[in-house]
């Protein structure tokens, strides 16, 4: 379960041989002619214990339950007999996959090398002013984790290394360090770190100045400190048992942080906290989330040891978001509007009876998001999948920014200061690789000041997106976006992967992407299939997509694939699926529903156990998400998601082949749903296809930390597909 998150995005018998011939001679070398389905190996295969789930008058069967391990029993590793059983079973998974990808190991090596030399090794990000300084990251030659830092006043000025990660990650199999936050007198850097993957973070402190680490130790965290303006008291969350952020709490520096102040406790266990300061610096501000309600608490900043006062309370289904400018919040909200509207009211009469509107609901565009400056509103708002960039000056005539490409991924980036005419945006579509510019909001100009390098002998030029609407079965238009190398043949002979998600509203825009130039090159199409349960089409185009309408999700990316096998993007036998958490429950019900459609399928780590894992209160997210996915203890939502629950729907018949991944620390879809589903799949299917599981035993949800590690999994997958073409050796010739 991939939980709220607003950025973007990821990748992914018989033997024959295929080859790239294009136009440009994009012809990769086939001489090793083993396949994946021809190696012969022992599956594991785990004991069998019954285990009764009775619910509404109900019994399930789980063989496999007892894969499920606490933290206290991950943590004892040796000592506890289950753990051992559990461990050894995902062990034998990984060997038997790497004997049945073995013939690809040194193709393997091959992709890694050519995904990583694509990126430049000494990169640095574009700075960007705050408060008196340049804020840069960086990488060095050699180096997996960034250096964080920082340069006074002018970009000439001597280099200040905040933090080196290379160096904190020293010793650590999987090392994150996130949340940095500078004091508002720019002496004090707080961070978090986490060194688990569970995406609990320990709050640490560094004095800029003389270099020196504080002795404040912040455990159990979201990873974040907000700064008050008095420059020693800070505000974090902390997390319970299921890992969800529920206290707030205050510190102060240079005291221990067991007698810090609790402030606010989210009792309801279907919301979570965090807390932030407004971009003015005058309000410190705690919200409250929940699916489908929002609420927030104000405090000045000036005055850190006073009482928050609620902005407006939480009521069912009204969600607003809120950011302050002289005199007044601007409120982004879904009151009385389903595509939300904004609204303003003054910040000493904040209950929504006082909001005023600026701008109403509209049907055809969803308002996204804003970001305020001294003489300009600025706005994102997505119409027709689009997000376009909307410049709302205080006085005067009103703009929207203008991009060239049919589809594309727009969005407002790092716009720290307030009194500016500058807008920082960023930009990528399928065929241009991110690029950062400032926009002068009175001349509307841009500048270019970074496009991300691809390093080698690419060009744009060589190759073509597509956006295309595919009539769903009832009716619906769905987007499609689409790329692929020119040249490649698009007559229904070429292999083609679809990647989709639909959940959570989470849009996935058209978006490009170095990695996926390994698939390109060898003659592959991409797609991503913009389905229902994301935010694409606007607020409906997620409502219609979750709850008592989540098959929609699946049956979209079902006729996506048959439309571009239809059109002649895809080869009816070469049609390969990829999706990761929730998209790895829409992996898992679409080869449930369509197994024949598919070559080949990717589901990293997989969100397949949904009835179990949501009658489980204690599994990190579940309460959360009752109103996304239904309360399985009311006997409708049980019903219904038994229809489409992966692991539920298991049966009897060929399935396609199948690698699986997933993180033995992994916080929000336990590495117990992927490991049991692979397991009944192996005991039922009647193919001869593969079936492969991927536990990275030292990592969690996103993989392994570092830049470039990420990628041995990615080469991994790539060569997974590319086997079941038929290529497994050699390099592409350009």
């Amino acid at each position: 379960m991939n939980f709220l998150s607003k950025f973007k995005l990821c990748l992914f018998a018989g033997v024959f041989l295929y080859s790239c011939q294009s136009e440009n001679n994009n012809n990769t070398s086939t001489t090793n002619m083993v396949s994946i389905n021809d190696v012969k190996a022992e599956a594991p295969k785990p004991r069998m214990e019954a285990k009764e789930l009775s619910i509404h008058d109900d019994t399930r069967i789980d063989n496999y339950y007892w894969m499920k391990l606490s933290d206290e029993q991950k943590n004892a590793k040796e000592s506890d007999d289950q753990t051992k059983e559990v461990v050894a079973y995902l062990n034998a998974e990984n060997d038997y996959t790497k004997t049945k990808l073995k013939h690809t190991e040194a193709f393997q090596e091959k992709l890694y090398d050519e995904i990583v030399s694509r990126f430049k090794k000494d990169d640095s990000s574009v700075p960007y002013k705050d408060n008196g300084y340049y804020y840069i990251t960086r990488y060095e030659e050699g180096g997996e984790y960034p250096i964080y830092s920082r340069k006074k006043e002018n970009l000439e000025a001597n280099e200040e290394i905040m933090l080196n990660v290379n160096e904190l990650a020293e010793g650590f199999s999987y090392f994150a360090a996130g949340g940095l936050s500078v004091s508002p007198n720019n002496k004090i850097l707080s961070y978090g770190e986490d060194t688990l993957s569970r995406r609990i973070y320990t709050i640490k402190f560094k004095n800029l100045e003389t270099g020196e680490m504080l002795e404040d130790i912040i455990p159990n965290t979201t990873g974040r400190a907000v700064w008050a303006n008095d420059n020693k008291t800070l505000f974090y969350s902390v997390k319970d048992e299921s890992l969800r952020s529920y206290k707030i709490f205050r510190h102060t520096l240079g005291t221990d942080a067991a007698k810090d102040v609790e402030i606010f406790h989210e009792a309801d266990e279907t919301f979570g906290t965090f807390v932030y300061k407004t971009k003015s610096d005058k309000y410190i501000v705690i919200g409250s989330y929940q699916t489908l309600s929002s609420e927030y608490r104000i405090l000045n900043a000036d005055n850190p040891n006073g009482e928050f006062t609620v902005f407006q309370p939480r009521e069912r289904n009204l969600e607003y978001g809120i950011a302050h400018y002289g005199d007044k919040f601007y409120i982004r909200t879904n009151m009385d509007a389903k595509n939300f509207r904004l609204m303003e009211t003054s910040e000493t009469a904040t209950s929504k009876d006082n909001w005023k509107e600026v701008i109403g609901n509209r049907d055809d565009v969803l308002l996204e998001g804003m970001d305020i400056f001294k003489d300009y509103l600025v706005l994102s708002e997505r119409k027709a999948g689009i997000t376009n960039i909307r410049v709302r000056p205080w006085e005067g005539e009103e703009h929207y920014i203008e991009f060239k490409d049919e589809a594309y991924l727009a969005y407002t980036s790092v716009n720290p200061e307030f009194d500016t005419k500058v807008l920082r945006l960023g930009y990528t579509s399928m065929t241009t690789p991110n690029s950062t510019f400032d926009y002068d909001m009175v001349d509307r100009k841009f500048e270019l000041l970074k496009q991300t390098e691809v390093v080698g002998d690419f060009d744009s030029a060589n190759y073509k997106s597509e956006r295309k609407f595919v009539k769903a079965r009832d009716g619906v238009e769905v987007p499609v976006s689409i790329v692929y190398r020119k040249g490649t043949k698009l007559d229904g002979t070429s292999p083609l992967l679809l990647y989709g998600y639909g959940s959570y509203g989470n849009s996935m825009d058209p978006y490009f992407s170095s990695v996926r130039l390994s698939l390109l090159d060898r003659g592959f199409v991409y797609a991503i299939a913009h389905i229902r349960g994301g935010e694409e089409m606007g607020r409906h185009w997620y409502e219609d997509g979750k709850l008592l309408n989540k098959k929609n999700t699946f049956t979209d990316f079902i006729d996506c694939g048959k439309y571009l096998v239809k059109e002649g993007y895809a080869s009816e036998e070469k049609l390969f699926a990829m999706g990761g958490s929730a998209g790895g429950l829409l992996m898992g019900a679409v080869v449930n529903m369509e197994p024949s459609m598919w070559r080949g399928v990717v589901a990293a780590v997989p969100f397949v156990d949904v009835i179990t894992t949501m009658l489980d209160e204690t599994i990190p997210l579940t309460t959360g998400e009752f109103d996304e996915w239904g309360n399985p203890k009311d006997k409708e939502y049980y019903e219904y998601i038994k229809t489409y629950s992966p692991y539920d729907n298991v049966e009897a018949k060929d399935y396609p082949n199948m690698l699986v991944t997933t993180g033995y620390h992994d916080s929000q879809v336990q590495y117990w749903e992927p490991a049991k589903w692979v397991a009944k799949l192996r005991e039922l299917k009647t193919d001869n296809n593969s079936l492969l599981l991927h536990t990275n035993m030292e990592a969690g949800h996103g993989g392994a930390s570092g830049r470039f590690a990420r990628f041995k999994e990615t080469a991994l997958e790539y060569a997974f597909f590319l086997d079941l073409v038929g290529i497994n050796e050699g390099e592409v010739k350009n």
